[in-house]
């Protein structure tokens, strides 16, 4: 193994994705797994508010690891030794993930901010006397992890709604880090092309993470069907949320995956910027969407027959539109600027949502919402301008 804890980087091949990243991806199955189990019993407004603050933590740990390994080589000494203590700390965000906003938000902060300051910590010691751009460009991030996790650790002391509130300020702060550059007073900003991203490593690892989460949905299907005994309508709804399942990978992995690994690795002026826009943001939507998606199936398989609610209706409907809606926008930052297909679909989503909202059985809204996604992963290899 190397000491050195930068990869050794080369103009003619970007970064593999190492054995320990993989290895690393391993807590965040438990992770994706643990967001589902919490948006399930917590159907709520509230309760969505809640999940979004915990999916944002959770993305946005797995997020800025999958930006450190495109530079930092995981299985050096020092880099392997990081991964592994990033993997431990995870593991204590993950699992305090059911009780986080009930007896158990100190261990997810501090879980969650230690993970941001260690690693932007290491990565600043890593570049010394190597990069002094990307070591200034991590000084800044570290900084602004610092000051996002000032309001993440003093709202884990709270309770209640000024828990969620100051929870919610300090996910804006650190997704809203990248847009302004990380900009600090006295210090500037670090400008996206300063950020020397290798863009098909950023797109290999994001791929990976979707699938993990649409993993999350076979899963639940399998689960939740095994748990039934067989009838006409569970039997109808298991096939319904597989096709489901198998529908959003056709509309991602069929045709738009590849042309965005084509685009960020086409240039390297530009990599940062789709990888902020197309990967880091647009990827978080369409990955919360899947988690959505697995809940949804859950509850249809639960109880085909039973009439729609409000919250049921926007979680079967909502989580193919927010990922729709993820999808368009990784559509525009790779340079795919006709979004016509992914537009009619939220909008055909929104119609049914209005019609369905009261009345309809579970079963028929979940077949209605997999018709729309199904369309969309046809629409991705037959039409170009989709």
């Amino acid at each position: 193994m190397r000491w050195e804890a930068l990869r050794a980087r080369s103009d003619e091949a970007a970064p593999r994705v190492t054995n320990m990243e993989l290895f690393f991806d391993l807590v965040y199955v438990f992770a994706i797994t643990q967001l589902s189990d919490f948006l399930f019993r917590h159907l709520s407004s509230r309760g969505a508010l809640e999940g979004l603050v915990l999916f944002g933590a959770v993305w946005w740990a797995w997020n800025y690891t999958a930006w450190a390994t495109n530079w930092l080589d995981p299985e050096s000494v020092p880099g392997t030794a990081l991964m592994i203590v990033l993997m431990a700390i995870s593991l204590v965000m993950s699992a305090a993930i059911p009780k986080a906003f009930d007896g158990r938000g100190i261990p997810f902060a501090f879980a969650y901010v230690g993970l941001q300051v260690v690693r932007s910590g290491f990565m600043v010691w890593a570049f010394a006397g190597s990069d002094d751009r990307m070591r200034r460009n991590y000084a800044q991030l570290l900084a602004w992890s610092c000051i996002a996790g000032a309001i993440w650790i003093a709202g884990a002391f709270t309770h209640s709604d000024l828990k969620l509130a100051l929870w919610l300020v300090a996910l804006a702060l650190d997704l809203g880090a990248p847009i302004h550059g990380f900009w600090l007073p006295g210090a500037g900003a670090t400008p996206m092309r300063d950020w020397t991203l290798a863009g098909s490593h950023l797109a290999e690892r994001c791929q990976l993470v979707l699938m993990i989460a649409l993993g999350e949905s076979v899963l639940r299907v399998g689960l939740t069907f095994s748990g039934h005994r067989g009838s006409p309508s569970v039997d109808a709804a298991f096939i319904i949320g597989f096709l489901a399942a198998a529908c959003l990978w056709g509309t991602y992995f069929l045709q738009y995956a590849e042309r965005g690994a084509e685009a960020i690795s086409s240039t390297s002026a530009g990599a940062a910027r789709v990888g902020r826009a197309g990967y880091a943001y647009a990827h978080a939507m369409m990955v919360a969407g899947v988690i959505v998606v697995a809940v949804a199936i859950r509850l249809t398989i639960n109880n085909p027959d039973a009439g729609e609610s409000v919250a049921s209706a926007v979680t079967m409907l909502g989580g193919p539109a927010l990922f729709l809606a993820g999808l368009a926008l990784f559509k525009w930052a790779v340079g795919q600027r006709s979004l016509r297909a992914p537009t009619i679909a939220i909008g055909v989503l929104g119609v049914l949502g209005a019609v369905t909202a009261f009345g309809a059985d579970r079963l028929v809204v979940m077949v209605c919402a997999t018709l729309v996604i199904g369309t969309m992963a046809v629409l991705a290899v037959t039409a170009d301008s989709a």
